[in-house]
């Protein structure tokens, strides 16, 4: 193979990734196919060479296509120290000085949720977890919120095989009772962890939305029981939703430079 056409199969291959990774849900070789606009065949082997990567996994029923882990790792390390990691920091901090309590920017990762950036409050029982650090999907305040905005089909597919570990006697162990919790949060774009993860520790995130249907991240309050309730959190409601609609502009700004 010369170098022109290796670097035109590396174009392809990086532009299949790119398909895969702006789709809802997991596609099939036909979508792909149709959406690349090349034979069935020369998509099938290039799709192959990814897998042989670790670029692309199939999934489901059908065996469609996603993204790696190994890929969302690295977008998820992308955000960590991008040009708008600064804006996003300065976002975080000014929310934290504002309301004197922990705050958070969370992604989804895999069958659980990343943080991007923390700050911690100035008091003595805070809980010292660093960006980077990946935690449950089930029994935190931004996995569940951002588990309730993923597409039908993959929030199901989570829901069948993620195992809902206890982590406190408060966690959901139940996928009906968390699939009626999801629904609820979707609805009200508002999320609570009552000491669900951690004994002690209570929070509450929103969405960070790219527009009026995604989310692709959340920021959260995280504080102590004892210092305030979930009820207490509450107050704090419209400079979080003031901090989550700052914080999309940096990822749509993101979006516009690609």
């Amino acid at each position: 193979m010369s170098s022109t056409q290796a670097n035109a199969a590396a174009v392809r291959a990086f532009r299949i990734i790119e398909i895969i990774s702006e789709a809802q849900q997991p596609l099939s070789l036909a979508q792909i196919s149709e959406r690349i606009d090349l034979p069935k065949q020369s998509v099938h082997r290039l799709l192959k060479q990814l897998e042989s990567a670790w670029l692309v996994t199939r999934n489901g029923p059908g065996k469609q296509y996603e993204c790696s882990s190994r890929v969302r790792r690295m977008a998820v390390n992308m955000l960590m120290v991008s040009g708008p990691a600064a804006a996003r920091r300065a976002i975080l901090q000014q929310l934290a000085d504002a309301i004197d309590e922990t705050c958070n920017l969370t992604m989804s990762s895999g069958e659980g949720i990343v943080y991007l950036d923390r700050v911690e409050a100035n008091w003595p029982l805070a809980t010292r977890l660093q960006a980077g650090t990946r935690v449950p999907l089930h029994c935190t305040s931004s996995g569940k919120l951002l588990m309730s905005f993923m597409p039908r089909q993959q929030r199901e597919r989570l829901l069948e095989k993620l195992p809902l570990r206890v982590s406190t006697h408060q966690t959901i162990t139940d996928p009906g009772i968390l699939r009626q919790e999801l629904v609820r949060i979707r609805r009200e774009k508002l999320s609570f962890n009552n000491q669900e993860y951690m004994p002690g520790i209570v929070a509450m995130a929103v969405p960070v939305m790219l527009d009026s249907r995604r989310a692709c991240a959340a920021v959260a309050i995280q504080s102590s029981a004892e210092r305030i309730t979930t009820r207490g959190l509450q107050a704090y409601l419209p400079q979080l939703r003031q901090a989550a609609e700052k914080m999309a502009g940096t990822f749509r700004e993101s979006l516009d430079r690609l």
